[in-house]
């Protein structure tokens, strides 16, 4: 009797495997020899044999399969997809729940019966409105414009008043955070001027310990001296700032 050699193309960790069968072996029978020469293979419940294309019936016999070579068939050995315990329904309508609530009102990728998408439409119509009011924007950048030149020529006609009559005239300088500033400016003047001179006198009195009432004098005059020349440097500010 003519046999076949049968080879199986297997899964990982399985390598291909082969048969040497007679040709009327049917399909049913495969699975017992090759368990008998391969023992370390699952139950047939956990494993099918098929074709690599179409289907086959377990009592189709070995030699209706033979293709180009007479002597040589190949087979799958593949896992079967064992059945579950259900709740793919619920699944589905769960996913179709969360898909419903993340809905958009963003259509503009759409199109219309005419083959338009739909911001194409939106596009023109909002041209279309620019357009209808091009006018109101122009008057109302016309009268912004008007009104900021009334107002410069306003603020030049204040500016060109005449300086001989605002001399009569008294005004208030109502700035009390700048006179603060420049009294306190002043005072710190002072007090360091003051301060330097009385430690050059003190270093003087250590160096030269003299107490002639003409040292002291003249020590005293230079702190006058010094006194005064502070107040007229603050002097012109405060003139400046009565003036503005």
């Amino acid at each position: 009797m003519a046999s076949t050699s049968v080879l199986f193309s297997t899964f990982p960790p399985f390598p291909t495997l082969s048969l040497s069968v007679p040709s009327a072996t049917r399909i049913s029978d495969l699975y017992g020899i090759l368990c008998k020469r391969y023992p370390d293979l699952p139950s047939e419940d956990y494993l099918n044999i098929s074709p690599h294309s179409g289907s086959l019936t377990p009592d189709t016999p070995i030699s209706e399969l033979h293709g180009a070579s007479p002597s040589l068939v190949t087979l799958r050995l593949v896992p079967r997809l064992l059945g579950g315990k259900g709740g793919f329904g619920s699944q589905l309508r769960a996913a179709g729940g969360r898909m419903s609530s993340q809905k958009t009102n963003n259509n503009d990728s759409c199109r219309d019966l005419s083959g338009r998408r739909l911001s194409t439409l939106k596009t023109a119509k909002r041209l279309v409105d620019y357009m209808e009011h091009e006018d109101d924007r122009k008057k109302a950048a016309a009268d912004a414009k008007k009104a900021k030149l009334e107002s410069l020529e306003r603020k030049i006609a204040a500016a060109s008043v005449d300086p001989e009559k605002l001399a009569g005239k008294k005004h208030r300088f109502d700035d009390t955070e700048y006179l603060e500033e420049s009294r306190e400016l002043v005072d710190n003047v002072r007090s360091a001027v003051s301060t330097g001179l009385i430690k050059k006198k003190k270093k003087t009195k250590t160096d030269h310990p003299s107490n002639s009432p003409g040292a002291s004098k003249s020590a005293d005059t230079s702190v006058r001296a010094t006194t005064a020349q502070t107040k007229a440097a603050s002097m012109p500010s405060l003139a400046v700032a009565a003036s503005a």
